[in-house]
């Protein structure tokens, strides 16, 4: 770069390495992101979700603050109160398992990583308010977390049974099902198993039907998130059989949504797991082959068995069942694809009607019937290759019979219920959340165990339970705090005899899943959150961040704020009223990550360009909700156009072009509010940073088409130069703040206001109109804005181009659309 400050210019080269640093400096002596939280402005609580301290950002991360920033910044400028915090989602897998190979402690590495992250926040020039900054490994934070952990027990809401759940191998811990992704863990990509242990829950499922029902009043979250929470809640109704044991009193209760196909049921299927299993086989044969297949099934990865591709393997018990609505005596089979804690743990197997059921069937000769025929074609069970899962009209159904299998299930269902066959009931796919985690870095669950009075909870007033520093990390599977007789030894609060904590930790996305309440008072220490402060704040108003989380995350944190709400410490029962997910940046086709080594750090780009650049072509790359494919080359069109924008912004006074005048006053004029009306909308929207960025661009390039020939050109050029520097505040801040200073103005940009179009200037005099013949454009006239259409009909047909191409020819029909387009036909 040139030290010629005229040459600087002239090339329309800016001095961010200059300026960039030196405005971060004043943001933070002027504490322009420093909120008070108690004055009558209005609010605005913007929020990006809190990252976990890696070891360094990369551009793809960059997104979610850039977008995040560049909405609190317009929101500081249309004269909001606005809350912009930032903290860390800081315990977690990553720090231990990197402890087991460099034996740094997991809390020297997350500090050091924290630190490292804020400086390159700092970097970008984004702003938070640092006063309230929060980590979720630090004892002030995690014991609030323990004491919501509490606060569930209290309410029933959390409890420890034995349970098969998700098993990592690598990570050595426990998954939430939400945490398997195609089998495997969503961290590592190990293949996950299945053991048993005894584990603590969140019991999420009691609030299944509120989860799923105040979707509706999230208007302003993307329709594709709140679809996937709902399929994952799950809700299914349906009817709960009960189908008698042939020679004894007791029942196989079977759920399933399909009770117009009862009669077509010619086996049932019973989860290997299943607690009746044992009598069942008791006394029969071939007890000791059955019991093999159970032991083989149990080490079956559970996600395998549920897999609609995975291999359906059975043996029969040797027991028959009775369906109800026939009598027919019909075989018992165990299989591994019913799961027990899924419905009933007992499926009323249809192989005519189901697919599953279709293919078991098949492969162990078992009958089949079918009871809903093909209006189109009668079905024979001898030539079906695959399972009639469509409507149609029963049959074989007694006083069912000749019925539509739609009409037919109330039906059904009102004869069970009346006979007491069965009754109406619901079920969800959504389980309850497992928060156990046979690790060190977590919050440490405030349960202790004694052998006199049970789980004892810690009591509030001993809280929090810290996690202690000394301890000695193995790759076994088993915590090491179990190792650690400081921690582990203790009295019994009820009746101070010997006891031992609870060595499991709590899942990070519990330490996640309320952190939004305690920025409001992140230094509180009586409470976890300032009651009135946070139902004065809060819905937060924007959050940001990625999809990933639709189901895990943003889940747990609307379950755990109607708990809260349940028990009156929150006025509202939903945390977040708006929701943006931005798409990931990628490169070469792919996510960034070490692994694949196509990580973009942003250093080396902000040393060459300067963080303004990386930001605009951050917010430039692409529609904000969309994936992008990041190119270093192109950021240098940002740098370009930063260049212009600096040019013209300091030389507007005295306005000079080179090439020819395009654009008269009155036009810059109107394109100048065209361009505040578009970014305002732009922001004010759906956040369409991309379109507005390129409105502003549109407008400097009017403006390099432009001469100044009198004062009130000169006039319009500081308009155009204030208003620009204005419009580009949110994107570019560092550029914008020094451009500000140097037209004479005093403080920060963002505490002036944001600018507003003028109504009169958006009008036109004249437009000009496409003219198409047969669909094809022969003519373009400019005609006043305001002509009639009989008018601008009569001067498009008397135009010598349009002559030409309509002459001799009968015209049916002359179609208008106004101020656009003339087509006409002929």
């Amino acid at each position: 770069m040139s030290d010629n400050k005229n040459e600087t210019q002239q090339e329309g080269i800016y001095p961010f390495s200059e300026i960039e640093s030196r405005w971060q400096s004043f943001w933070d002596q002027e504490k322009i992101f420093e909120v008070d939280a108690l004055s009558d402005k209005p609010k605005f609580y913007c929020l990006v979700m809190f990252p976990y301290p890696s070891a360094a950002l990369h551009v793809g991360h960059g997104r979610n603050y850039i977008i995040g920033d560049a909405v609190a910044r317009y929101k500081l400028m249309r004269g909001f109160n606005v809350l912009s915090p930032m903290g860390f989602d800081a315990f977690g897998l990553p720090a231990e398992n990197a402890a087991l190979k460099t034996n740094i402690h997991p809390k020297i590495s997350t500090l050091s990583n924290i630190e490292r992250m804020k400086k390159q926040l700092n970097q970008w020039g984004v702003g938070y308010d640092w006063s309230r900054e929060v980590a979720s490994c630090l004892p002030n934070y995690y014991k609030w977390t323990q004491w919501i952990f509490l606060k569930l027990y209290e309410k029933g809401l959390a409890y420890k049974k034995k349970a098969a759940v998700n098993w990592c191998s690598s990570c050595q811990t426990v998954l939430a099902n939400e945490q398997v992704v195609n089998d495997a863990c969503e961290r590592c990509d190990t293949h996950v198993e299945t053991k048993e242990l005894e584990q603590w829950f969140f019991k999420i499922t009691d609030y299944a039907d509120k989860l799923l029902d105040d979707l509706k009043l999230l208007e302003n979250w993307p329709d594709r998130v709140k679809t996937m929470q709902r399929n994952w809640i799950g809700r299914s109704e349906g009817v709960t059989i009960e189908f008698p044991i042939a020679d004894e009193e007791s029942k196989l209760p079977c759920f399933t949504t399909r009770v117009d196909t009862i009669h077509g049921a010619t086996y049932v299927v019973l989860a290997p797991e299943h607690p009746l299993v044992s009598n069942l086989i008791k006394d029969v044969d071939e007890k000791e082959n059955i019991e093999a297949f159970i032991r083989k099934v149990r080490a079956e990865d559970r996600i395998e068995r549920m897999s609609e591709d995975g291999e359906k393997e059975g043996v029969f018990t040797g027991r028959y069942a009775i369906n109800p609505m026939t009598q027919e005596k019909i075989p018992i089979w165990l299989a591994n694809y019913v799961l027990f804690d899924y419905g009933t743990g007992c499926v009323m197997a249809v192989p005519t009607h189901d697919q599953r059921d279709f293919l078991f069937a098949k492969k162990y000769n078992l009958p089949l019937r079918v009871v809903i025929d093909n209006p189109k074609e009668a079905l024979k069970e001898s030539e079906m290759t695959e399972a009639y899962e469509d409507e149609g009209v029963l049959v074989e159904s007694g006083a069912f019979t000749g019925k539509g299998n739609q009409e037919s299930w109330n039906l059904i269902a009102d004869f069970m219920e009346r006979n007491d066959i069965g009754k109406r009931s619901i079920n969800y796919r959504l389980k309850d959340w497992l928060i156990s985690r046979q690790r060190y870095w977590g919050a440490p669950i405030p349960i202790i165990y004694c052998d006199t009075c049970g789980a004892v909870p810690v009591p509030e007033s001993e809280l929090p339970v810290v996690l202690p520093e000394e301890v000695e990390f193995k790759p076994t599977g088993k915590s090491p705090l179990q190792d650690n007789a400081d921690f582990l030894n203790v009295k019994c609060p009820k009746c101070q005899s010997d006891a031992r904590r609870e060595v499991d930790t709590m899942d990070t996305f519990v330490d996640s899943s309320w952190y939004y309440l305690r920025y409001l008072s992140p230094n509180d220490e009586t409470k976890a959150f300032d009651f009135d402060l946070v139902n004065k704040w809060l819905p937060v108003d924007q959050y940001i961040g990625g999809v990933e989380h639709a189901i895990l995350h943003l889940l747990y944190s609307r379950f755990i704020t109607k708990v809260l709400h349940d028990l009156d410490l929150l006025s509202f029962s939903e945390p977040f009223k708006n929701l943006f997910t931005q798409g990931m940046i990628i490169k070469d086709g792919a996510k960034m990550s070490k692994s694949k080594g196509n990580v973009v750090s942003p250093d080396p780009l902000i040393e060459k360009y300067g963080a303004d650049t990386v930001r605009l072509y951050t917010l430039f790359i692409g529609p904000p909700e969309k994936d992008a494919e990041w190119n270093d080359r192109a950021a240098d069109g940002s740098f370009r156009f930063l260049g212009r924008v600096w040019r013209f912004v300091t030389q507007s006074s005295d306005w000079k072009i080179a090439g020819e005048a395009k654009w008269k006053s009155k036009d810059l004029k109107r394109l100048l509010h065209q361009t505040i009306k578009k970014v305002t909308e732009d922001l004010e929207g759906d956040f369409h940073f991309n379109t507005a960025i390129s409105a502003i661009m549109e407008l400097i390039n009017a403006c390099f088409q432009f001469q100044q020939q009198s004062e009130e050109d000169k006039a319009l050029l500081n308009e155009v130069a204030l208003n620009v520097t204005l419009l580009i505040a949110p994107f570019v801040p560092h550029v914008s703040e020094e451009l500000w200073s140097r037209l004479g103005n005093e403080g920060s940009i963002f505490r002036a206001s944001w600018p507003s179009f003028d109504a009169d200037s958006l009008k036109t005099d004249e437009v000009e109109i496409v003219v198409q013949v047969l669909g094809k454009v022969r003519a373009r006239a400019c005609v006043p804005s305001d002509i009639s259409e009989e008018d601008l009909k009569k001067y498009v047909l008397a135009d010598e181009k349009v002559k030409t191409w309509i002459d001799g020819k009968e015209i049916r029909k002359i179609i208008i659309v106004p101020n656009k387009l003339v087509n006409i036909v002929v």
